[in-house]
């Protein structure tokens, strides 16, 4: 339950601060696009066998902001998590797809305050599952306080479905932009981690264009299971705490690149079977992992 609700923080603070971005944009129509790829190396998995794993995603879309503000849009974006397992016996799954279409909404409310809601649906499946059985849904939304000129904080809440079903899940969140100093800076929604998406960041600007950065948050990815394999038409999970280092290069505000390195650790696989009861459940050691990201925004 604790990575489950750290990564729809995560999720939470960065639709908001994605948001504060744009409230910095001439009014009008503007475009995004950004993806990034991940490899991770082998890692050795507790019953036996290991895996390795890459991990891709795109992500396009337009946002309007308007002459008090305002700012809203339709963001899309197609994943595909890539798994190589050697295992005794059958893998528990092979390819995995994730679609998500998200409508965020950012408003001010008096000269300090922020608002952003942002509903979402998302498709994550075995590629020769069913689309629809992987479905599900969920709203974000979030108020951010300038307490002074140098923080920005307030609480946040998501509520989202569970494929596999079950209770919707709500959670809290808190929202934070703090800058420590004139270079230093910590906030929950700033530069990418090991999946599309940021987290925990402690970022040092080094220079105009150049920012390093250590990026921490929790992962815990669901997704819908075909019918040919260990658990037919069950779900699987992924879950695991990445540790980035990560380097940004942004020469200019419409151009942003970044190379990140660093490990996966409390790695965690879990079966269920299509009525929801575990099949299994097993860890696997630390592993490493590498990548790239890229942002165009014009």
């Amino acid at each position: 339950m604790f990575i489950n609700r750290a990564l729809k923080v995560v999720f939470a603070a960065y639709f908001f601060w994605n948001h504060q971005a744009v409230a910095q944009q001439s009014p009008g129509w503007f475009g995004v696009v950004d993806g990034l790829g991940v490899y991770q190396s082998d890692s050795d998995l507790s019953a036996g066998g290991s895996f390795s794993a890459n991990r891709t995603f795109l992500r396009g879309g337009a946002l309007y902001r308007t002459t008090n503000g305002t700012s809203f849009g339709l963001l899309l974006s197609y994943g595909q998590f890539s798994y190589d397992f050697n295992v005794p016996g059958a893998a528990p799954w092979e390819d995995v797809r994730d679609v998500r279409i998200s409508a965020p909404i950012r408003f001010s409310v008096g000269d300090r305050t922020g608002v952003v809601i942002s509903p979402q649906l998302r498709w994550d499946y075995e590629t020769d599952a069913s689309a629809s059985d992987g479905f599900s849904y969920g709203v974000f939304a979030g108020v951010g306080w300038k307490a002074s000129q140098s923080l920005t904080i307030g609480p946040a809440f998501g509520v989202f479905s569970k494929i596999g079903g079950g209770k919707l899940e709500a959670f809290p969140a808190l929202l934070v932009d703090w800058d420590i100093s004139n270079r230093w800076n910590l906030s929950t929604g700033t530069g990418l981690g090991a999946s599309q998406g940021p987290g925990v960041s402690l970022s040092y600007q080094a220079s105009k264009s150049t920012t390093i950065s250590l990026i921490t948050r929790s992962e815990r990815v669901r997704f819908r299971l075909d019918n040919a394999g260990v658990a037919s038409g069950g779900v699987g999970e992924d879950a695991s705490i990445p540790v980035v280092l990560s380097l940004g290069y942004e020469p200019n505000p419409g151009v942003s690149l970044v190379a990140f390195a660093g490990a996966e650790f409390d790695g965690r696989l879990k079966l269920e079977n299509a009525s929801g009861s575990v099949v299994s459940s097993q860890s696997y050691k630390t592993a490493p992992i590498a990548g790239l990201s890229f942002k165009f925004r014009f």
